[in-house]
């Protein structure tokens, strides 16, 4: 049996039944990991010594019935921008050593080790997240484990690319203006970017509150679960929130019967989608309606809010700019450079501008959701791209946000939003569909994606042998 192909859930099963053990999936885990790092690049680093002996503990405490928590023994990879104790947390940046004691987890990884999981490594990103794509001067090009010639997308493309593979079927990333659901749409697997504050972070971003931290999976089931065990209140982050007020494992079992859905296929015009893009989405929405909920073509009443997004984001890049020395500066992704000069020349009134077309866009989506209970739209209005680009070639755009419109805008909103896989185009590329709720309604998106899952409409990843 291949144990790199289940979910988390099944190991889980496995693990209880005696039917296998952690120490073996962990080593199908690694060792695949391994054997498609040339071609994918998806992680930074293989924690092999600590994973097996975690492993070793788990199976351990399984044989005396005694498991840890919820995820004993389930392999796991966390994107390099989140601390994992004892190894370094570069941020794809050369401008970072490695040395220093690495003493601490960030939240959600010490929830993750309090739970039991395995950690498999660290996975690649953009430097500091910068970008909806996952190239870095530290670790060069990581690549779709669909056509290794694509992007994964990113910021928390090694993620994504290692979950898609079997390399572990949970993986933590960060989402700041799409890190999470974009690489899960161009990958073929479940990313949900919390509500802000949902999962704690620290050290802060330096994006600040459009940043936050979420679960990418195989599937939403396993999403809910993952959320279960990282979300919750940490002392080290001021703007978490409290306990959520029930299991998002529990919730997932409502279904759609009843719920009110607006689906935007553009934002009433504002883009331009892919033809196959537009009719996958188009048919996973038919099924919701067919699954009982009450589905209306309606759009968020907004313009693009990328000016004030931009501003926001450029100001956080200048700020990591700007407590390096000149000679680290040399050193930073040259795309990057641009950014945080532009961020630097940006005023106080600039920022305050921009805060206030957020707090518009938060009061317009309040609104929206008054009426609705969900907003369906594309994830991206394109299947993934070459790798080593930060836009598709002929783009009209220079930076990654011309072409992810529909992830950024909820970022500002610090809404729930999530990616949820629904067909493939003509190239056999993954195609992603965004289910947003209200503020605090996580479990709303989750139930919503799991019942596409029960459908058949989503699917988890089937990565060829070509591809790997």
């Amino acid at each position: 049996m291949q144990l790199t192909d289940l979910t988390a859930r099944r190991l889980l099963d496995g693990y209880r039944t005696g039917e296998f053990t952690p120490v073996e999936a962990t080593e199908q885990a690694l060792a695949l990991a391994r054997r498609t790092q040339p071609r994918v690049n998806a992680f930074v680093r293989l924690t092999e010594r600590d994973a097996l002996a975690r492993a070793r503990e788990s199976a351990g405490r399984w044989r005396r019935g005694e498991p840890a928590g919820l995820l004993d023994g389930v392999p796991v990879s966390v994107k390099d921008l989140l601390l994992l104790r004892g190894h370094p947390t570069l941020r794809g940046s050369r401008a970072l050593s490695e040395r220093g004691a690495w003493a601490e987890d960030a939240p959600s990884v010490a929830r993750l080790r309090e739970h039991g999981a395995v950690f498999l490594g660290k996975t690649t990103t953009p430097e500091f997240g910068w970008k909806g794509v996952t190239d870095s001067p530290l670790t060069g090009v990581t690549r779709n484990p669909y056509d290794t010639s694509r992007t994964t997308g990113g910021s928390s493309g090694g993620s994504a690319a290692a979950v898609a593979l079997g390399a572990g079927p949970l993986s933590l990333g960060t989402d700041g203006g799409g890190s999470i659901r974009i690489p899960a749409a161009f990958c073929g697997i479940f990313g949900l970017k919390p509500t802000y504050g949902r999962v704690p972070l620290y050290p802060a971003s330096p994006f600040g509150t459009l940043a936050h931290a979420g679960p990418m999976t195989r599937d939403a089931a396993d999403a809910a679960l993952l959320l279960d065990v990282v979300a919750g209140p940490d002392a080290r982050d001021w703007s978490a929130l409290p306990p959520a007020p029930g299991s998002f494992t529990h919730a997932l079992a409502g279904g759609v019967r009843g719920l009110r859905v607006a689906y935007s296929p553009s934002f009433g015009g504002q883009v331009a989608v892919a033809p196959a893009v537009a009719a996958a989405v188009r048919r996973a929405v038919a099924r919701l309606a067919d699954l009982g909920a009450y589905v209306e073509e309606a759009d968020p009443d907004f313009s693009d809010p990328v000016e004030a997004f931009e501003v926001l984001w450029f100001s956080g890049a200048a700020r990591i700019a700007q407590l390096l020395s000149p000679h680290l500066r040399k050193l930073l992704d040259p795309g990057l450079g641009e950014v945080c000069a532009r961020g630097a020349r940006l005023s106080a009134l600039d920022y305050l501008a921009a805060v206030d077309a957020r707090m518009d866009l938060g009061r317009r989506m309040g609104r929206f959701h008054e009426r609705y209970d969900l907003l369906v739209t594309p994830t991206l209005p394109l299947t993934a791209f070459e790798a080593g680009a930060e836009v598709p070639r002929g783009s009209a755009h220079r930076r990654w946000t011309g072409w992810t419109p529909f992830t950024y805008p909820f970022n500002l909103t610090q809404q729930p939003a999530a990616s949820v896989p629904v067909g493939r185009d003509g190239d056999g590329l993954p195609v992603g569909l965004q289910l947003v709720a209200a503020r605090h309604r996580d479990d709303l998106v989750l139930r919503a994606a799991h019942a596409l899952y029960e459908a058949g409409v989503a699917c988890r990843p089937v990565v060829t042998p070509a591809g790997n």
